[in-house]
């Protein structure tokens, strides 16, 4: 210090280099920030003559011999420690006072000004991680979506961002790409959906947002190299695996590991510049609290990161261009490759799966994230489309297992009520949703898939009612229109027990077993047109299921129940698919000349109830609400033809059969109502 001090006098610096000093030790969190700020406004006071010098006489060129006092306040680091140090110490004093107080939070929010520049400041490498944890925190409170593109140079940022800081980004652009959840309450249901699409008829900003992600060049092929990037050689050692539970035991927030993996790089650059301790870094204690288990989980949990923002776009407006790059960068063979690698940690039989606003102890190198768990990540992903369209998904793997393969095996390991059992249940099928592919159900089939699932529905005593759900679902894809399936099911339900339990399960929950109402209506009306068939007739006459749901009675049971559980107000996304059933039974029953005899006993159970009028006062409601909502120009129509092989022009017609006004129609639901209790007319907000 005294030495500074003497060559400070005879070289004329005027104190900038002691100020500088007392700058960078006074400038972290804990010291006096009073100090700070009077050596800022000291080092300001002679700088500021130079500037104002310089400008008055419009000198063209800086030069030392004029400008000293700038020139020795660059040379001794002021200007680094004025633009990363201290900056990085402000965004963390933000950061803390926005964990502590929620009102800062919003207030920082609500100015468009700074959070625009928050976003420059992620250019530098020294400040990207406060900034980027400021960013994210700010964005969780702000009522209105940024736009990407008001972002100043967003795709020259986006470009300069190495692999880590892309992966870091994407926990911000998830938030910007997301549309605002609608909460669990009446905005939830699809009358009021369609009512805010209505207003919102312009793309939103989240729609907008993803247009803008995907202009940027490389920009989805950089998320494919980050999703399948390998995470280490050596990660299929036993030793490495039990490493990596003990980390997950209090590592569950990608924030901790971020800190501590920017800890260890600095320390790495600082030893590396240290030649007289070169063994700085490996006697540091951080280094013996960063092993290469610690490495692995940073990199699984920046995949889940990742791969969120991908499934948002395959599910926004732009869905089919993402679905064609995804099989241009290979994404499936990448995960394919990554399987094995990852641990599938195995929860207790009490665990369920998660809810909104529920914490998470869930392995990180599974478990979704809160926000990719609202959205269903794996229901909505639709293997198929990412695969290229004319390969299967085992067939663009490289090795002897395809990830469909895999992913059943791991599966059939789980325990019975563990949530991971529904998202692996949702890929597959995802796998099959769709036109029917016979050769997808044996290739499942082959594999014991069929008797798992009845095994988890009958036998193991899940009480999940998500996971069972998830295997209704799947148990209709894998079975429609498939005999062999048929045939599987009554060797395994060989039982009236079984049988009695089977059915008891299907109609503790119709919302959740409908579909495989579904499938079962749809291939029993197929098989029983195909009577030439000895396979089929053999079938047909040994299987408790289709003997079942042959005889009208039971077909009739499950139609009023359907009808009766849900209305207009009540309908969700969830729950449309009960009028969906619905219809698919009269439909069925239309192209038979059978619907006036449904109909007519659908007035007779009414009546039976001690309520006429109720039921199909109702449905005629729901059906209005049907034509509102299907015929929409937006809505792709092509999911309920593909689902039921039936025409969505036969699905139209039958609507509006039952709709019509025409009392002589024994087709018309009008004519079953008597005129005592009709109430055709009402409003649909007012149902």
């Amino acid at each position: 210090m005294d030495l500074l001090e003497e060559r400070d006098k005879k070289a004329r610096w005027q104190g900038i280099p002691l100020l500088l000093r007392r700058l960078h030790e006074s400038s972290h969190i804990n010291s006096d920030l009073s100090k700070t700020h009077s050596v800022v406004k000291e080092l300001s006071s002679l700088l500021s003559m130079e500037a104002m010098s310089f400008v008055t006489e419009d000198r063209k060129t800086p030069q030392e011999s004029v400008s000293p006092n700038t020139y020795t306040f660059d040379l001794f680091g002021g200007v680094d420690v004025m633009s990363d140090d201290l900056i990085k110490d402000c965004l963390s004093v933000l950061y803390n006072c926005c964990i502590c107080t929620e009102g800062v939070t919003k207030s920082l929010a609500a100015r468009d000004d700074f959070v625009m520049f928050l976003f420059t400041l992620m250019s530098n490498k020294k400040t990207f991680l406060q900034t980027a944890t400021l960013i994210e925190d700010i964005m969780g409170v702000r009522k209105e979506v940024i736009r990407l593109e008001d972002i100043p140079n967003l795709g020259s940022l986006v470009q300069s961002f190495n692999q880590q800081q892309l992966a870091n980004f994407c926990r911000i652009l998830s938030v910007t790409i997301s549309e605002p959840d609608m909460g669990v309450d009446d905005k939830h249901t699809l009358l009021a959906r369609n009512a805010q699409q209505k207003i919102n008829a312009s793309p939103s900003r989240a729609e907008s947002n993803q247009v803008a992600l995907l202009n940027i060049p490389g920009f989805i092929e950089r998320l494919c190299k980050l999703a399948t990037r390998k995470v280490s050689e050596a990660s299929g050692t036993s030793a490495l695996l039990q490493e990596l539970e003990d980390w997950h035991s209090w590592l569950d927030n990608a924030l901790v590991l971020d800190a501590l993996m920017q800890m260890a790089i600095e320390e790495a650059e600082q030893s590396s510049t240290e030649s007289s301790d070169e063994g700085s870094l490996s006697s540091s204690p951080l280094r013996h609290t960063l092993p290469q288990s610690m490495k692995i989980v940073h990199e699984i949990m920046y995949k889940v990161e990742v791969l969120y923002v991908l499934c948002v776009l395959l599910m926004g407006r732009q869905r089919n261009q993402v679905h064609r790059m995804l099989a241009e960068y290979r994404l499936i063979p990448g995960l394919n490759n990554l399987f094995d690698k990852l641990i599938w940690r195995r929860q207790p039989s009490s665990h369920t799966l998660h809810r909104q606003n529920q914490n998470c102890d869930c392995s990180p190198t599974y478990c979704i994230p809160q926000k990719t768990r609202k959205i269903g990540f794996s229901r909505k992903v639709s293997f198929k489309d990412i695969c290229e369209r004319k390969k299967k998904l085992n067939l663009v793997c490289d090795g002897k297992k395809g990830l469909l393969t895999r992913l059943i095996s791991v599966m059939k390991k789980e325990p019975v009520d563990s949530s991971f059992r529904f998202w692996q249940a949702r890929a597959v099928e995802s796998f099959l949703r769709g036109a029917t592919s016979y050769a997808d159900q044996i290739f499942l089939l082959k594999r014991g898939l069929l008797e798992h699932i009845l095994f988890c529905i009958i036998d193991s005593g899940c009480k999940s009612r998500d996971v069972l759900q998830s295997y209704f679902d799947l148990l209709g894809e894998l079975m429609k229109f498939n005999i062999d399936a048929f045939k599987r099911f009554n060797k395994y339900v060989n039982t009236d027990e079984k049988f009695q339990m089977f059915l008891s399960q299907i109609n503790s929950s119709l919302v959740d077993s409908n579909m495989l109402v579904r499938c079962i209506v749809l291939s029993l009306d197929r098989f029983e047109g195909q009577a030439e068939d000895i396979k089929v007739v053999e079938v047909l006459s040994e299987c408790r299921l289709l003997s079942y749901m042959s005889q009208v009675e039971n077909r009739l049971s499950f139609l009023f129940r359907l009808i009766n559980i849900i209305n207009v107000q009540t309908l969700t996304q969830e729950n449309v698919s009960c009028l969906n059933t619905s219809l698919v039974v009269l439909m069925l029953a239309r192209w038979r000349g059978k619907l006036p005899f449904y109909l007519g006993a659908l007035k007779e159970k009414e009546y039976s109830e001690k309520y006429p009028g109720c039921l199909l006062n109702n449905f005629h409601h729901l059906l209005r609400f049907w034509q509102h909502h299907y015929l929409n120009k937006d809505k792709d129509s092509t999911c309920l033809e593909n689902s039921s092989c039936i025409p969505f022009t036969y699905w139209k017609e039958t609507v509006t059969v039952l709709l019509s006004s025409d009392r002589s129609s024994l087709c018309a639901i009008a004519t079953y109502i008597d005129e005592a209790y009709r109430d055709l007319e009402r409003d649909f907000m007012e149902v």
